[in-house]
């Protein structure tokens, strides 16, 4: 098929790295993996962090814009078969997708679609409009957490939904490293208020109720709370801190196979693939029991999971595997396998293809 992709919240060309930009190239690879050709539709982003009238006003106005570009390009050039929007939610409605499917009566999917009742309110409730609309109109609804699909199953047993679990390209990952004399302790993540800060907040806690035990701390990631997070890790040993910032998709994989373990609290994450590039290292994961987190990490299997907010039973899990070489490595062997095995872009590929497919009206 040809297919048209969009992500309404950030453009897989965006610059800025998150786990969300990385998801939409993703998922365009598993499509082209699949035998689709896929085009990149329109860059729009919807994004508002918190609307007006006004504001929300321009913003429809713009979709209109680009729905007239859209439109005028396909009459010239050919109409695709299917409109794949990743990620729509309140704060990032696809104004446009369902708009110009329906014109053109083509198929609508939506991935990691979600809805809020929460946020029916005030300007939030014109976007969550849209996104409904988008839920009802698509005739497929791809949910990468059980979480989601609950959800959306609570909200109309109607939707056409179906699962396909997060993954990542595994072909980056090579061989596990052989380990460190002195344990090494990894985060991969951006500094920015809300759940990232209370995750480093978290984690600067737990590490000072392990300061009696050897590790180092390599902290990747940069943003706009860098001095916040800095702050959060000044009473720990600045000798065991490597604070290496911002760093290129390309060289996570590296950075990953030289630690022997993940810490990461995980605060609202609604997977977090950072977890299962880890794993794919060979490194094994500490992270909180929440939200989408034990999608990606198996409690006891890749890693451990603790209760959300409790600093202790952090630490007490971080030292469990600081002392325990033998389960640090048994837990890492466990991690890799099921990162191949089931969350691997070729096994992505042929799940979504198979889902695309089967509904296929």
């Amino acid at each position: 098929m040809r297919i048209a992709f969009y992500a309404p919240l950030k453009s897989p060309r965006h610059s800025i790295p998150s786990g969300d930009r990385l998801m939409a190239r993703l998922l365009m690879e598993a499509l082209g993996l699949a035998g689709h050709t896929v085009d990149l539709v329109s860059e729009f982003r919807s994004f508002q962090a918190n609307p007006d009238t006004g504001s929300y006003a321009l913003l429809k106005a713009e979709g209109e814009a680009e729905i007239a570009r859209i439109n005028a390009r396909w009459i010239a050039e050919g109409v695709p078969d299917l409109w794949f929007s990743y990620h729509p939610y309140y704060k990032a409605p696809d104004l446009i997708g369902p708009r110009l499917s329906a014109r053109f009566g083509i198929r609508y999917v939506t991935a990691e679609a979600s809805w809020s009742p929460r946020r029916f309110v005030g300007s939030w409730a014109a976007a969550q409009d849209y996104v409904l609309a988008a839920l009802r109109q698509a005739s497929l609804n791809i949910c990468f957490t059980r979480r989601d699909r609950d959800g959306l199953q609570q909200m109309a047993s109607t939707y056409r939904l179906a699962m396909l679990p997060p993954f990542i390209d595994t072909g980056k990952f090579g061989a596990p490293a052989a380990g460190n004399d002195t344990p090494r302790l990894l985060s991969v993540a951006m500094m920015r208020s809300g759940d990232k800060f209370e995750s480093y907040r978290l984690l600067g806690e737990a590490l000072r109720r392990c300061v009696d035990l050897p590790w180092t701390y390599t902290i990747v990631g940069d943003g706009p709370m860098r001095g916040a997070v800095e702050a959060a890790m000044s009473d720990l040993p600045a000798e065991r801190l490597t604070w290496l910032g911002e760093r290129p998709q390309d060289e996570i994989p590296s950075i990953l196979a030289g630690g022997d373990l993940l810490v990461w609290p995980g605060f609202g994450e609604a997977y977090g693939l950072a977890y299962l590039e880890a794993q794919a290292a060979g490194v094994p994961v500490v992270a909180q029991d929440t939200a989408g987190v034990p999608e990606v990490v198996h409690d006891g299997t890749s890693g451990l999971l603790t209760p959300v907010d409790d600093a202790a039973a952090y630490a007490a899990a971080v030292r469990r595997l600081l002392l325990d070489a033998r389960l640090r490595r048994e837990l890492g062997g466990k991690a890799r396998a099921f990162v191949f095995e089931e969350r691997s872009l070729p096994r992505a590929a042929s799940t979504l293809n198979a889902l695309l497919s089967r509904f296929d009206t």
